[in-house]
C-alpha cells in the first residue's frame, strides 16, 4: 500500500495521477483495473487446476464393491 502525505489545499491524487474526491483512496479506473486483474487471476487459477487434475476413476478402480 502506498501512503502519501498531501499538503493542505492540494487535491489528493491517485497512483495514476487522477484527482480524487473526499474519502477516496483510488480512482474508479484503478479500482476497475484491480477488480479485472483479480478476476483474471482467479480465471487462470481455475483453468490451470482443471489441466493438472487426474481424470476421474471408474467405480471398479476406486475400490468400491458393487454386488
Amino acid at each position: 500500500m502506498n501512503i502519501e502525505i498531501t499538503i493542505p489545499g492540494e487535491t489528493p491524487a491517485c497512483e495514476c495521477g487522477n484527482a480524487l474526491t473526499h474519502g477516496q483512496t483510488r480512482c474508479r479506473k484503478c479500482l476497475a483495473r484491480d477488480r479485472w486483474a483479480r478476476k483474471e487471476r482467479a480465471r487462470n487459477r481455475r483453468n490451470r487446476r482443471s489441466e493438472t487434475r487426474r481424470p476421474p476413476r471408474g467405480p471398479a478402480q476406486a475400490g468400491a464393491v458393487w454386488a
